[in-house]
């Protein structure tokens, strides 16, 4: 099932979200749901809170940018409570665009190493390092589970200059290929 993706604004977006257990009621459903939104609105990745769940969850399938990657084929996965150890490399701008701002990309500075720890699908633990975009789509998905967005990570003069787009999107202003909930109406929009 397609699940709304929640607008900036929306509160779920700047909490922290809690960590689960294996027996969460009907998370595999849950997974499948994620992954349908995501693919549904031509996502690469999708946290939970994006869906209005605050809850350690990402989904993630990098195979729609392989080709300017080709580490992204088959980059398909599940990361439960995931934890970020180490963060390591030399910091690379890359241009973002996030779900749940639609029509908004932006340079985003990163580190180019990642060690995370998590569980997949089946709660079976992982230890694993990732470098490149394989990192950086982690990284942007992790933030939405700590209640960062990308729009925290770049200067605060182009932050500014976004306050009117953002302001849109809050209000429902603006159009999409998908479902969304925004934080300012009582009904989704498409």
């Amino acid at each position: 099932m397609v699940l709304p993706v929640v607008a900036y604004g929306a509160p779920v977006l700047r909490k922290v979200a809690k960590e689960i257990r294996s027996e969460h009621p009907g998370l595999q459903e849950f997974i499948q749901n994620m992954f349908e939104t995501m693919y549904n609105a031509d996502g690469v990745g999708l946290a939970a809170p994006q869906v209005n769940e605050s809850i350690r969850v990402i989904t993630i399938d990098g195979t729609p940018l392989k080709e300017s990657d080709p580490s992204l084929e088959n980059f398909k996965k599940v990361l439960i409570n995931p934890v970020i150890k180490e963060q390591s490399g030399d910091p690379w701008i890359y241009n973002e665009g996030c779900l749940s701002l639609p029509g908004i990309r932006e340079d985003v500075s990163r580190l180019s190493k990642i060690r995370i720890i998590y569980s997949d699908e089946n709660f079976k633990s992982h230890d694993e390092i990732y470098e490149g975009l394989q990192a950086r789509i982690i990284q942007h998905e992790f933030d939405h589970l700590e209640g960062i967005l990308f729009p925290d990570r770049i200067n605060p003069f182009k932050k500014r200059l976004l306050k009117g787009k953002l302001a849109d999107i809050t209000r429902g202003k603006i159009d999409t290929i998908y479902k969304m909930n925004f934080p300012t109406k009582k009904s989704i929009i498409f």
